[in-house]
């Protein structure tokens, strides 16, 4: 199944009043308060708003990272108060890129999700295609998702399997920061500069066009086939700062056709937890 659904054919399941769940994403690291402000402001119609640090993100441990997962009964209540069924598609979308978004993607698919799909382009593209917005939230009639119980522990990955498998050199770590941050020349969220030790730097900026839709799929696929370097998808992690932008590489990978990645969902901000840990620049 595609990752990707373009604003034309969103719009056009609205207008065919197709029983499709929409979720805004909208979110900014520096000011958790802008991404509410900005849904309020616009959003595509019947959309409902997915906080980052709220709906998607759970307690902190100390240890566990910036953005650490929910429970999975978090996510399902979330579901049900916007009226999401297990057999309902879900459309996701943020400003633009796609890299808030791509992290309520990868946890529907942890949670088996059968039909989720990334809106290209975001809300931007939206607009520039002359769809309407609107500033009213919409209603929902609470629902019953069906939750059978078992999410994809397969796709998780925490410190503990990292330090286990990559001191074995069976993992490549895949970390979708902005060069700079990976170089540790510059940190503006962390305590510490620097990266994994092993990792190798593929910035999710990478993934996108510059309209700041997802790149197509064929390009997607020879970019990160030369980047595996004849190593098996099913050998990469994926990690950013706290399991956001790491999403939107797997996501990414996802639609070139290599399959659901793993995610070290703690990412840097759980592995500096411990100044033991290796840390290079």
């Amino acid at each position: 199944m595609k990752a990707v659904i373009e604003p034309s054919e969103l719009h056009a399941w609205q207008e065919q009043g197709r029983f499709v769940a929409v979720f805004d994403c909208q979110f900014v690291l520096s000011d958790p308060l802008e991404g509410p402000e900005y849904y309020d402001g616009a959003h595509i119609p019947g959309a409902h708003y997915a906080h980052l640090e709220t709906d998607l993100a759970g307690p902190h441990t100390g240890d566990n990272g910036r953005h650490p997962l929910p429970p999975p009964a978090q996510l399902v209540a979330m579901l049900e108060r916007c009226g999401v069924t297990r057999d309902r598609p879900v459309v996701v979308y943020d400003q633009d890129a796609g890299v808030y978004a791509s992290r309520l993607w990868w946890m529907l698919h942890w949670i088996g999700h059968p039909q989720v799909y990334l809106l290209n382009g975001g809300l931007m593209a939206w607009r520039k295609a002359g769809f309407p917005v609107t500033d009213v939230r919409p209603e929902a009639t609470p629902v019953t998702y069906a939750f059978e119980g078992v999410v994809r522990n397969d796709l998780v990955v925490e410190t503990a399997d990292l330090l286990d498998e990559a001191a074995r050199g069976r993992w490549v770590l895949m970390d979708a920061r902005g060069a700079a941050r990976f170089r540790g020349e510059v940190e503006p969220f962390d305590a510490v500069a620097g990266h994994i030790p092993g990792a190798v730097n593929h910035p999710f900026e990478t993934n996108l066009t510059k309209a700041r839709g997802l790149r197509p799929a064929a390009e997607l696929r020879a970019d990160f086939s030369a980047f595996l370097g004849g190593r098996r998808p099913d050998e990469v992690v994926h990690y950013c700062g706290s399991g956001v932008s790491a999403c939107h590489n797997a996501l990414a990978m996802y639609e070139a056709g290599f399959g659901l990645g793993r995610v070290y969902i703690g990412s840097w901000s759980a592995w500096i937890t411990d100044p033991a840990r290796p840390v290079a620049r």
